[in-house]
């Protein structure tokens, strides 16, 4: 891809372009629920979207990444669930999703936030250093599809349960 991907914050004018791109992504994908569009119209309706950055090429949003808030049934804080992470379909494969997922834990680490979890292709997200942590666990999903990135060091343990949006099934 010659062309310079920009990646930024959403801004209002954006919704329309986020969902359109987050529906499309999804569309076709195995291992979906295909309400990810709406999981991230939720997560910003309840103001649990902490990061939501767009990628932008020739002034068209391509894709996008949600992060929000976690809970951990031990009590950590300050951690942080990585996606829905979006790109149109024929621009998939050419590192958008990477660099969206670079400049999210990128500003992460600059909020302080203690660490970020995923659930996702071990492979893929270990390319950023995420892994499974024995004793850190999301029930009702294989283990080695739950994994996390500390940037402290400190990974707790307990159960992680995302926001109530992640249950949207529609507008």
């Amino acid at each position: 891809m010659s062309d310079k991907i920009n990646i930024r914050q959403e801004n209002s004018s954006d919704i329309d372009s986020i969902r359109s791109v987050t529906e499309a992504a999804f569309r076709n994908a195995a291992h979906s629920s295909h309400t990810e569009h709406w999981i991230v119209d939720a997560l910003r309706k309840s103001h649990q979207l902490t990061l939501s950055l767009v990628a932008e090429l020739q002034g068209n949003v391509v894709g996008h990444v949600a992060v929000s808030p976690v809970s951990i049934s031990t009590g950590a804080d300050q951690w942080y669930g990585l996606g829905p992470i979006s790109v149109l379909p024929e621009h998939q494969g050419n590192r958008i999703g990477s660099e969206l997922t670079r400049k999210a834990l990128s500003e992460l680490k600059a909020m302080n936030a203690r660490g970020c979890v995923v659930l996702g292709d071990p492979e893929y997200y270990g390319r950023f250093g995420f892994k499974v942590h024995d004793g850190l666990l999301y029930p009702g999903v294989p283990p080695e599809y739950f994994q996390a990135l500390s940037f402290n060091g400190n990974t707790p343990v307990g159960a992680v349960s995302y926001h109530d949006s992640f249950n949207a099934t529609g507008n």
